[in-house]
């Protein structure tokens, strides 16, 4: 009788339907990431700093139209000089002035101004159209050198990790080879070469970032490398390899895609390594040539003037301000991602 009753109870709780609660909805990883993300003030705070200097680099040209990146202000300064004469004619002197006009050719170091909202710079060039110019080519620049540094990255990183073996060994002693290349020896030697091919000017900049493109990979290699070594035991790729997948399918559709989080962190980090590297290539006079506006050509006058550095900070300073928020900007959503990302990250 018992046996009977035990054997009824667990056909009733086999046929009991549980209600579900319709007003619990479960969240998406993607939506759990974003939601961490924007909880964080410093990534909101660094995500509107980035925004706003796109809009600024790029679509203040647009607007503000009054002056070009390479326009100069050649009304000048009118200056006067008067010189006087003194005659005798017939025992009594006659002093004759005479007044010079002479303009210069062209408005050199002008004050801010309704013309020139940021004034000009020592060769005439308006300082506010050329910060955004500038801002174009520091941004494309950065993230085109870092699009190709992941891209090489996880080519190399990942055939290295997946075949291991021979194959690793001589990815990884290319590696090390590169990294060990003395970067600033070789920029001033390439940008010598540069100088006597008569390269414009305004490409210049591109093609140093390619050599540091170059030499830059391998710490992305290493990233990929290390966490596909980790993942290609897991169960999921036993089951890839039983279904008999091509070996790029495997790698580019079941590795690298668990490797994208620290890929995004690294890459929005990276970001704002390569400013500063960018801006201090234009410094020393090895990225953007005049008359082309590049942050760190912009603030490259105060080191051969020391009357701009003391003087005339509209000159140089909104340059440094501009490197100051691209840099924090793309650090700070850096940290943001990181955190959104994390799986252990309180929900």
């Amino acid at each position: 009788m018992e046996e009977l009753t035990n054997k009824e109870t667990v056909e009733e709780v086999k046929d009991t339907e549980v209600p579900l609660d319709k007003s619990v909805k479960l969240m998406s990883p993607t939506r759990m990431v974003v939601r961490r993300f924007f909880r964080s003030k410093l990534s909101i705070l660094g995500l509107i700093m980035v925004i706003g200097l796109f809009v600024f680099s790029f679509a203040g040209p647009l607007v503000y139209t009054r002056w070009g990146e390479i326009e100069l202000d050649e009304s000048g300064k009118t200056e006067y000089s008067v010189t006087e004469t003194t005659y005798t004619v017939n025992g009594e002197e006659y002093t004759l002035r005479q007044t010079t006009e002479k303009t210069l050719k062209d408005n050199f170091l002008a004050p801010p101004s309704a013309e020139h909202i940021l004034g000009t710079d020592n060769e005439g060039y308006d300082i506010f159209v050329r910060l955004m110019y500038g801002g174009r080519i520091s941004l494309i620049v950065s993230f085109i050198a870092v699009f190709l540094i992941t891209l090489l990255g996880v080519i190399m990183g990942g055939i290295s990790g997946f075949f291991g073996g021979a194959i690793d060994n001589i990815i990884m002693r290319i590696c090390d080879i590169l990294i060990c290349l003395p970067g600033v020896p070789i920029l001033l030697i390439i940008s010598t070469i540069l100088d006597a091919s008569e390269i414009d000017a305004k490409y210049r900049i591109y093609l140093l970032m390619i050599y540091l493109t170059f030499i830059s990979w391998p710490g992305t290699a290493r990233l990929v490398r290390g966490q596909i070594l980790s993942l290609r035991e897991q169960e999921y790729m036993v089951a890839a390899e039983a279904m008999g997948y091509s070996t790029p399918r495997k790698i580019f559709k079941h590795l690298v895609p668990n490797v994208m989080p620290q890929l995004i962190v690294q890459m929005s980090l990276s970001l704002g390594s390569m400013i500063l590297y960018e801006a201090t290539l234009s410094y020393l006079n090895l990225g953007v040539k005049a008359p082309y506006a590049a942050w760190g050509t912009m603030i490259n006058i105060i080191s051969t003037n020391q009357d701009i550095l003391q003087n005339h900070l509209n000159v140089w300073v909104p340059a440094g301000i501009c490197i100051v928020i691209a840099v924090l900007g793309f650090n700070f959503i850096g940290d943001g991602l990181r955190d959104a990302l994390d799986p252990k990250a309180r929900r």
